[in-house]
């Protein structure tokens, strides 16, 4: 890596401890750390979630997946997008109102205990276990992404670049809460965007223009050029149901919840979808390109002059690890201080879902069993700092986890994203549209969708666990709900408040 491209990205890291500090500043309570006062404006929390959501799974696990097994792998992007537009139509708004009727909830947890008025607190230990058990997995996912950039980049041994990687998370996550988590996403999320158009746009141009990528890429393998051909129904199933997961993710329902309104859900709306298909092209092209450009033997050669790995695969000249086609591109196709500017863009997405992630995990230990178990009567000052000792807490339990440098971003993000999918998406829906729900029956909702993700993946059977999860979820929760008793007077009355707001 040349010096101008290291001074970019150190600039840009001191960039964003100095946002954590300065949000450190305005952060005096739990619900400034946890949600932000519920001030954020409609860009702010569209792209805070786009970002929040995308990760580097966007940079460098679907260009991946698409560079080792071609269009086929684009359903998941179709999937994502409506998954994503249906969650910002039907729940952001619903839910916005009613977290602030239902005791102003803060937390996914402490929405679902003051929806149903259930005083054991059991519903809102059960969520808060689910939430740390999948997002340790999720944070795990980035922490390996992160690993193999600063790998990639500097030269680092995997384990060298998952610590320095993981210290510079960490710490603006841990200082700022919400607000730096927020601010530093809307920035991230315009620099992706910018890395995601640039970087295909030079790489096509650099091989001669699109009909030369697909004429070398049909060359290596013409399946490749088919969305359909060679995919079986179930795959297409599988990758589809990626949008089931958007209802059940706690670090993107907490964006709806901290909008300064209801009435800027439109605008979030449309900005975050535009962000987001827009940067779903731009990684499947990345990773369609980079197919075509690293099999040209002289491209391979400059390649492993930035310390890329190729090799040999059946005759075709391949990446050793798919994932990294993105970073290399940053660094062989742009001057060395854009490239700084894209390997920090890449940086951007792994922060942006990390440090999400981190605090949606430390406001469970600190809002769900902290003050609504063990004290009662804690002050806010505590409070805040229970949640940024449970983010270094987490976080080291994440690195531990992403020790295997074989370990794959988009897999640890696939079992976590199918986790919560499935455990809370079905449960938030009936929440907001169905009052005949009562707690028992999300109770047994939430722990039959985390049980079925668990061992269907265990099994292997070729169909994405969030599938069978999302369904038998849903009909437990409606058929427990049923059998037990109505709810009363009082949550029918607040269901109404907020369906009316």
């Amino acid at each position: 890596m040349s010096t101008a491209t290291l001074v970019t990205f150190i600039i840009y890291l001191i960039g964003m401890l100095l946002i954590g500090l300065a949000a450190y500043r305005l952060t005096s309570n739990l619900s400034d750390y946890v949600l932000g006062g519920r001030r954020l404006g409609p860009g702010v929390a569209a792209l805070s979630a786009g970002a929040s959501d995308m990760s580097g799974w966007l940079l460098l696990g679907l260009p991946g997946a698409i560079y080792a097994g071609g269009l086929s792998s684009a359903w998941i992007g179709v999937g994502l997008a409506i998954g994503a537009y249906l969650n910002w139509q039907f729940v952001a708004r619903r839910l916005r109102n009613y977290t602030e009727v239902a005791n102003d909830s803060i937390t996914v947890p402490d929405f679902f205990e003051n929806r149903f008025r259930d005083n054991s607190h059991v519903l809102r230990v059960i969520s808060a276990l689910v939430i740390l058990l999948f997002f340790t997995f999720y944070t795990s996912s980035g922490m390996v992404a992160g690993a193999k950039l600063f790998e990639a980049s500097f030269g680092l041994g995997y384990e060298q670049a998952l610590w320095i990687g993981a210290i510079v998370i960490i710490s603006y996550t841990f200082l700022g809460g919400f607000l730096a988590v927020s601010w530093t996403d809307f920035v991230q999320g315009i620099l992706m965007f910018i890395a995601l158009i640039a970087v295909p746009i030079v790489a096509i141009s650099e091989l001669g223009g699109w009909n030369q990528v697909m004429q070398t890429v049909g060359e290596i393998d013409p399946s490749r050029l088919d969305m359909v051909k060679g995919v079986g129904v179930l795959a297409v199933i599988s990758s589809m149901a990626w949008g089931l997961g958007y209802f059940g993710q706690p670090h993107i329902l907490t964006r709806f919840m901290a909008l300064r309104s209801s009435k800027d859900v439109p605008k979030a709306r449309f900005i975050g979808m535009t962000w987001m298909i827009l940067g779903l092209y731009g990684a499947i092209f990345t990773g369609f390109v980079g197919l075509a450009y690293v099999s040209d033997v002289a491209n391979a050669g400059n390649l492993a002059e930035f310390g890329v790995k190729v090799v040999t695969d059946g005759g075709v000249q391949m990446l050793d690890d798919p994932e990294k086609i993105f970073i290399a591109f940053s660094q062989i196709l742009f001057h060395p201080v854009i490239a700084g500017i894209l390997l920090a863009a890449i940086l951007s997405a792994i922060m942006s879902t990390i440090d999400s992630q981190l605090l949606v995990s430390s406001s469970a230990v600190a809002e769900d069993f902290y003050k609504a178990i063990l004290r009662k009567n804690a002050s806010e000052r505590e409070l805040v700092w229970v949640g940024r000792i449970s983010v270094g807490v987490i976080a080291l339990i994440a690195i531990l986890l992403a020790y295997n440098p074989e370990s794959s971003v988009l897999g640890l993000v696939s079992y976590a994203w199918a986790g919560f999918g499935a455990s809370f998406g079905p449960i938030i829906l009936l929440s907001l549209f169905w009052k005949r729900l009562t707690a028992p029956g999300a109770i047994a909702g939430i722990i039959v969708g985390a049980a079925t993700v668990v061992i269907w993946k265990q099994l292997g059977t070729g169909l994405y666990e969030i599938v069978p999860g999302f369904i038998l979820c849903a009909l437990v929760a409606i058929v427990v709900s049923l059998m037990s008793r109505r709810p009363s007077n009082e949550i029918v009355a607040e269901f109404d408040q907020a369906k009316n707001m």
